[in-house]
């Protein structure tokens, strides 16, 4: 099955084809045809794989038909983090290239009188965080009586986030006569009950089971102890596979602190976490996916929203604290039937959450035993070097050793050095007499010789 086959228009499959897209993916191809049919949709899919245009590329085409009004957006978009709608607006940037919409995007973190502007004017697309849509709709800056069409993406990292009351103040503000599409990687009791609020007889796509990883992720769990992780680390960073990763920390600490060391120790590294301001966030993204850097340390603020081709590695630099992150954090990678690599970094103390991990997805990770070089080996200074070097050819093996007690008490005997060649073989020195032995009786008792006498002059 094409995208032509989906009911698309010739302009979308236009900018699809120059995007370098050729198939739908199992969501695209059972959602699309629904959305352009005006009905309510409940998809379950995984990260990855391609939910995102199953949405954007149906919506561009609806939304050709009409014109939009002043603070009125005619759709609604709502993702939970501010790098999800960063995302799904430049999609309808690529993807509605030959459609004239205006579109608003609605984050924290950005001033709010630009976007206060571009919805003054009318847009057709509203893409929006729950906070700061409620924001402006509490400063009149906004009305939702002409959106048509909503959207509720990451439902499940919404209802982790504590954004569901939000969600069904602004659902109930929207017409009761509207197209609500759901999006979620799980369907947990409080999203099956927001859905059966909100939607009406909506059509359900599951393309994967809940909480199952990408099957193109090879997935690995390392274990380490705690104190050799970064070295660990650092031996994979600089394996011969290694193209560019994303490494997931569970605290904003470690996130600036392994920044740190990796680029102390020359790695081309970047940083995301919560304390960035949002353009110093987009920045070091950008910088990723231009491929300035290779390697992005981020906090789990970013575990959903990163969306790049060709990321060869999702490093766990610490094991999540709860296992539907995990699905979260490795979905960065395999992305677009590609393949990727997953590898967690896990010492005994991670035993509860691998295990809990395993339980979700139903898998067991396979086990590698990574030996870490000497700690802060490549920082020693050059000096330094050779005395180690020298100390390590001084000190003989311990298999050469093989009876170390015997050694111990019973030393083996010094090795006498060798005489100093000279032009002429010196004549040997004669062998000193021995010692006599003490006298017996009858033996000498005579007076002192005078050799032996001492002048006291």
């Amino acid at each position: 099955m094409s995208f032509a086959d989906l009911g698309l228009s010739e302009e979308l499959l236009r900018a699809i084809d120059e995007s370098g897209y050729t198939e739908p993916t199992p969501i695209q191809r059972g959602a699309i045809p629904s959305v352009l049919m005006n009905r309510d949709l409940v998809g379950i899919a995984q990260t990855g794989t391609g939910k995102t245009a199953a949405f954007v590329l149906p919506m561009i085409d609806i939304l050709g038909h009409g014109r939009s009004r002043a603070r009125m957006p005619r759709s609604l978009i709502l993702e939970p983090t501010r790098e999800l709608a960063a995302q799904v607006a430049e999609n309808f940037e690529k993807y509605g290239k030959y459609h004239k919409l205006s579109m608003a995007l609605l984050i924290g973190g950005v001033q709010m009188g630009d976007q206060v502007k571009a919805l003054e004017k009318g847009v057709d697309v509203l893409i929006a965080t729950p906070g700061r849509l409620m924001d402006l709709f509490s400063r009149g800056k906004i009305m939702l009586n002409d959106c048509n069409l909503l959207v509720i993406d990451e439902a499940d990292r919404m209802l982790d986030m504590g954004f569901i009351p939000d969600i069904e103040e602004i659902a109930s503000r929207l017409p009761k006569q509207r197209q609500t599409l759901l999006f979620s990687a799980t369907m947990p009791p409080p999203i099956q009950k927001l859905a059966a609020k909100f939607l009406s007889e909506p059509k359900t796509i599951e393309v994967a089971r809940p909480a199952t990883a990408n099957v193109n992720i090879e997935q690995r769990l390392v274990v380490t102890r705690g104190d050799k992780k970064r070295d660990v680390l650092r031996d994979l960073l600089r394996h011969e596979e290694f193209k560019n990763a994303i490494i997931f920390c569970n605290r904003k600490t470690t996130v600036r602190e392994l920044y740190t060391s990796l680029k102390r120790s020359g790695f081309a590294v970047g940083q995301i976490h919560g304390d960035m301001e949002q353009p110093a966030r987009i920045a070091e993204f950008d910088r990723f996916k231009r491929d300035e850097i290779n390697i992005l340390v981020a906090s789990d603020v970013a575990a959903r929203g990163l969306d790049v081709k060709g990321v060869s590695h999702v490093i766990n630099f610490d094991v999540p604290w709860q296992p539907d992150d995990y699905i979260h954090r490795i979905g960065r990678t395999g992305r677009a039937g590609a393949q990727g690599i997953a590898i967690t970094l896990a010492t005994k103390e991670d035993a509860e959450a691998v295990a809990q991990i395993e339980k979700l997805t139903g898998l067991k990770i396979p086990r590698v035993v990574q030996a870490a070089t000497e700690p802060a080996a490549e920082e020693a200074a050059p000096a330094e070097r050779p005395r180690r070097e020298r100390r390590e050819r001084k000190s003989p093996p311990a298999a050469a050793q093989p009876e170390p007690r015997l050694e111990r008490t019973e030393p083996p005997p010094r090795r006498q050095r060798e005489p100093e060649p000279t032009a002429e073989r010196a004549e040997p020195s004669p062998r000193r007499p021995r010692e006599p032995e003490p006298a017996e009786e009858g033996g000498w008792n005579g007076p002192l010789p005078d050799f032996l006498s001492v002048s006291l002059s």
